[in-house]
C-alpha cells in the first residue's frame, strides 16, 4: 500500500513507521511493512483498523512526539464520564510533555506504560480503551527513543525543541551574515567574512539560521 499505491516516501527519506486507524491507532514499525492489513493482524501489532487511514512517518518524525500528538486529541475528546479515561489521558499527556521537554525520567516511562494499560482496561467506552494505542505501540516498538529522551536528554529525530540546539561550524561558516540578519532575537554575532557564533542562552531555537544558511554551516544537534 505504502510503496506501490502511495508511491513511497518523498525525497528518498527512510520510512520509520506507519500509523493506522486514526488518532486512536497505533504505530507499526518499518520492519512490519509487509503485514497483511486486516482487523486481527493490526490488533496484534498494537494498532487498529479504525477509520482505515494511514500516516507514513520517516526518520525526521519523533515517535514520542507522535504519541503526545495523538494523546492530546484523545484527552481533548474525552467526555469525562469515567475516571480512567478522563484522568488517565490527562496524566499520560502530562508525562509525555515532561519527556519531550527534557524533564522526564526512566520512572516516567514505567508510569506511562502502567497507566496506559490501566486506561485501556478500565475505560467505559471505545475511545478510552483505544486512547493508549499510540503510547503503548511506540513504547513497544520505539522504546529506545523514549530512553534517549530521558537518559541522554536528546531527541534522535531532532524534533523536540527543548532537546536540540544550534551551533555554527567555524570550518564551514564564511561569514556571509545571513544567519545573523535573519535571527529574530539577534543572538548571532560575528564579523563579516569571519565565523559567527550563536549565544545559546539567548537562542529561542526557531531554526531560522539553519534554514537560511546556504553552506550547511549551521548544525542542528
Amino acid at each position: 500500500i505504502v510503496e506501490e499505491i502511495g508511491g513511497g516516501p518523498p525525497g528518498g527519506k527512510k520510512i520509520k513507521a506507519v500509523q493506522t486507524g486514526g488518532p486512536a491507532g497505533g504505530c507499526i514499525p518499518a520492519q512490519m511493512l509487509d503485514l497483511q492489513v486486516d482487523f486481527d493482524n493490526l490488533q496484534q501489532a498494537g494498532s487498529i483498523m479504525g477509520s482505515g487511514g494511514m500516516i507514513v512517518l520517516d526518520e525526521t518524525d519523533c515517535m514520542v512526539d507522535i504519541a503526545k500528538f495523538f494523546t492530546t486529541f484523545s484527552q481533548d475528546e474525552s467526555c469525562g464520564k469515567c475516571t480512567p479515561c478522563r484522568e488517565g489521558t490527562t496524566r499520560m499527556l502530562e508525562i509525555l510533555e515532561r519527556i519531550t521537554s527534557g524533564k522526564g525520567t526512566e520512572e516516567d516511562i514505567y508510569k506511562l506504560e502502567r497507566l496506559a494499560k490501566l486506561v485501556r482496561k478500565a475505560s467505559l467506552c471505545g475511545l478510552g480503551r483505544a486512547a493508549p494505542n499510540p503510547v503503548l505501540s511506540t513504547l513497544t516498538h520505539f522504546r529506545d527513543e523514549y530512553l534517549a529522551h530521558v537518559v541522554e536528554k536528546r531527541c534522535p529525530a531532532k524534533k523536540c525543541v527543548a532537546l536540540i540546539h544550534y551551533e555554527i561550524d567555524p570550518e564551514k561558516c564564511i561569514g556571509c551574515t545571513a544567519c545573523a540578519r535573519n535571527c529574530p532575537v539577534e543572538c548571532i554575532s560575528g564579523k563579516r567574512r569571519e565565523p559567527h557564533v550563536i549565544d545559546q542562552n539567548a537562542c529561542i531555537k526557531c531554526g531560522r539560521c539553519h534554514q537560511v544558511c546556504r553552506f550547511d554551516a549551521v548544525l542542528r544537534l
